[in-house]
């Protein structure tokens, strides 16, 4: 892949029947101490980062990542990863230091960490939110933004993670039709909870790309994309291919390859459209008139992918035929999808149940189910009792490692951060830590700027280096 790109994940959590005079807001903070205060997973924040975050309330892991109580949930922010393996293993770490930490805390019986994205009683949602490194110099004109959020609206049909029912969330500049079909299931959970294309507020107004600049890097270089569309996936092998894809177009974006007539009449529909319709013809308008399907989509991008970048590398040949074979399957043989493509195994499972008990999807059991599916502890989790098909099945069962649970990536700037960790722990001086910088005791700022250095020994010199002497008069 060799592009820098990290994910964010919000967990929710969910507390037995036991366990109901402890509300399930107080256990994400239990895991987080514990990590922190006990487990020595990482070192705590000292200082506010801003108004949401004061001291305390999270801080940077040994494996280079973050982790921090947003708004009630857990969030764990993986470290910088510049290959698709790594980024997926370090996905999978933040499930395994959750898990862990129940455990430890004799918490797994009673509690639960769900990796979803909506909850059925509130109707809120919580995001998986991804970040890709590209250079300053990359244009993003109006149409080159409208060809990338085609790409985006239509790679639900392969990165959608499913879910039972619906939504109809209100933002300040839309309202939903006053009368909508019913919807039984659709592929994406996000994308009824998604309002606007581009657009800065997140909180406030969900957008498929979020506008602001904060490379958390040198911002002569580099520009940060942010998005906010994307499912949490349970299945390794769906994650792969959403962060793989997306990478792949946005080196054909860097190099000016985009094709020109792939702009959709309106994203955000077409999201919504695509999520909710049953029939998988998945049928979107585009600005000049025509309609397509978003297979017919896809296999566009994949073509113009396959040109320009097939050979560059054994991981991007590996996405583009995985790419290809999950097109095919979903022409042909969802089957063959199950254990890769999330929305088809949860939809497979649940019908399944259906029958067995007679049910329809209208009842309350199937929402259960629902959760059930995104549970992280594999003694529980649905999708953990799906065996997949040899090729997904492989890459799902190799890309899970425990050392990274606390071990960084060797090879991006999370190195150099995991070195300061460590020393920090160590130490009874303040310390102050950024994805950007670290600083320590009375030094000045080590600035950390590419993200494609390692810092080690930067970090380790910047450490090392003699506190002043200070000299009472």
């Amino acid at each position: 892949m060799d592009r820098i790109v990290g994910i964010e994940t919000e967990y929710g959590c969910l507390a037995s029947e036991e366990e109901a005079h402890l509300s399930s807001d107080l256990w994400p903070a239990k895991v987080k101490n514990y990590l922190f205060r006990t487990a020595k997973a990482g070192t705590i924040d000292l200082h506010y980062r801003d108004y949401e975050e004061p001291p305390g309330n999270g801080g940077f892991l040994l494996n280079g990542g973050r982790l921090y109580l947003d708004m009630g949930h857990i969030e764990y922010a993986s470290p910088e990863c510049l290959h698709l393996r790594d980024l997926v293993t370090y996905e999978l770490a933040g499930d395994d230091l959750l898990q862990s930490s129940l455990e430890a805390l004799g918490g797994a019986d009673q509690v639960s960490f769900i990796k979803n994205n909506i909850d059925h009683h509130t109707g809120a949602t919580f995001g998986c939110h991804e970040n890709y490194l590209m250079k300053r110099e990359a244009q993003f004109t109006p149409p080159v933004l409208g060809t990338l959020l085609t790409f985006l609206a239509t790679r639900q049909i392969f990165t959608g993670a499913g879910r039972v029912g619906q939504a109809n969330p209100l933002a300040f500049d839309f309202e939903p039709p006053p009368q909508e079909a019913h919807v039984d299931f659709q592929l994406s959970q996000r994308a009824d909870h998604i309002v606007n294309d581009i657009y800065q507020w997140v909180q406030f107004n969900r957008a498929i790309i979020n506008a602001r600049d904060e490379p958390l890097a040198d911002y002569r270089k580099y520009r940060r994309l942010h998005l906010l569309i994307g499912d949490s996936n349970m299945s390794p092998f769906a994650t792969a291919l959403k962060i793989g894809t997306t990478a792949c177009v946005l080196s054909l974006l860097e190099d000016g390859r985009l094709p020109r007539n792939l702009i959709l009449n309106d994203a955000v529909q077409s999201t919504r459209d695509i999520s909710r319709d049953p029939t998988g013809r998945w049928i979107v308008h585009l600005e000049n008139g025509k309609t397509m399907g978003a297979l017919d989509v896809q296999w566009q991008f994949h073509e113009l992918a396959l040109k320009h970048l097939r050979g560059s590398g054994a991981e991007v040949d590996w996405l583009l035929e995985s790419w290809s074979f999950t097109l095919e399957a979903l022409e042909r043989n969802h089957q063959a999808l199950i254990g890769g493509v999330d929305w088809i195994t949860k939809k497979w499972l649940l019908e399944a149940f259906m029958e067995t008990e007679h049910l329809k999807w209208d009842d309350p059991a199937l929402q259960s189910l629902d959760l059930e599916y995104h549970n992280i502890n594999p003694a529980k989790g649905l999708f953990f009792g799906v065996t997949p098909g040899k090729r997904i099945g492989e890459w799902n069962n190799n890309v899970r490692r425990q050392e990274a649970m606390h071990q960084a990536p060797f090879n991006t700037r999370a190195a150099g951060r995991a070195v300061a960790i460590a020393r920090f722990q160590k130490g009874d001086h303040p310390y102050v830590i950024n994805w950007d910088s670290i600083a320590y005791d009375s030094r000045d700022f080590l600035v950390m700027g590419d993200p494609f250095e390692t810092y080690t020994e930067e970090v380790t010199r910047f450490l090392s280096d003699r506190r002043p002497t200070r000299t009472n008069h």
